[in-house]
């Protein structure tokens, strides 16, 4: 174990698979087009690493988001399917800086992971983003077997019964989600284009030919690979 702060990796799904935009999470700022302007975290220093993810469940589009307009990307972790996402290694400061300001709750106070690593999940409360799920355990050495077992921690909206009802997303939350995993390098555009449109909520609403033709060539930031996928973790209640 190592002897600094504990290091935590943050399952992005959304808008956060694009690095930029994770950035004004931790920096602090306003992102282009967003009315809102978003505090940072205490350590504002960029992830560690970074790793394209497969995540066991799948990821939805429901209520409405008022920076983008349509459907937000939220995670079922129970549902059958394979979800797509980037993972960033941080410390457990940022990843709870990171989850206060998408709960808009004020950052600076460390969360309590001890329930969410037991259990799985951690119920703060009925907001879109207040439930922490435990995805998994990956190293630290970012899915190479060389790091310490590291949990795999992401938010989302309460369980089925009390989730938002699904919405189609917008054109332009699709095109930046798009990019976010092109980037990666772990798929090609014509993968994530079929992917985001089979996800529940843009299923039936948009065709992967019209996700594709949202997107904006984008260059991977890192050499082509195959997504990691975390190992099992705790069994939720």
């Amino acid at each position: 174990m190592s002897d600094g702060p504990l290091r935590v990796w943050y399952a992005a799904y959304g808008a956060n698979t694009h690095a930029e935009r994770l950035g004004y999470y931790l920096a602090g700022g306003r992102p282009p087009g967003a009315a809102r302007v978003y505090p940072g975290c205490r350590d504002p220093r960029g992830p560690a690493a970074s790793v394209a993810l497969l995540l066991p469940g799948r990821v939805y589009f429901a209520a409405e988001s008022s920076v983008w307009g349509g459907g937000l990307a939220f995670y079922d972790p129970a549902a059958d399917g394979t979800a797509w996402g980037v993972a960033y290694l941080l410390t457990a400061g940022q990843f709870s800086d990171i989850a206060a300001q998408e709960m808009y709750r004020p950052p600076g106070t460390d969360l309590d992971l001890t329930e969410v690593l037991a259990t799985g999940r951690c119920a703060l409360g009925p907001g879109r983003y207040e439930t922490l799920v435990c995805c998994g355990f990956l190293d630290g050495g970012a899915g190479d077997g060389e790091g310490e077992d590291l949990p795999v921690l992401t938010f989302t909206a309460p369980p089925e019964g009390e989730r938002p009802a699904p919405r189609p997303p917008s054109a332009a939350y699709l095109r930046h989600l798009a990019a976010g995993l092109q980037r990666t390098g772990a798929w090609r555009p014509d993968e994530v284009a079929g992917y985001l449109a089979g996800c529940p909520g843009a299923a039936g609403h948009w065709t992967p030919q019209a996700v594709a033709g949202l997107s904006v060539p984008t260059a991977p930031t890192g050499p082509p690979g195959r997504p990691s996928r975390c190992r099992p973790g705790p069994r939720r209640s």
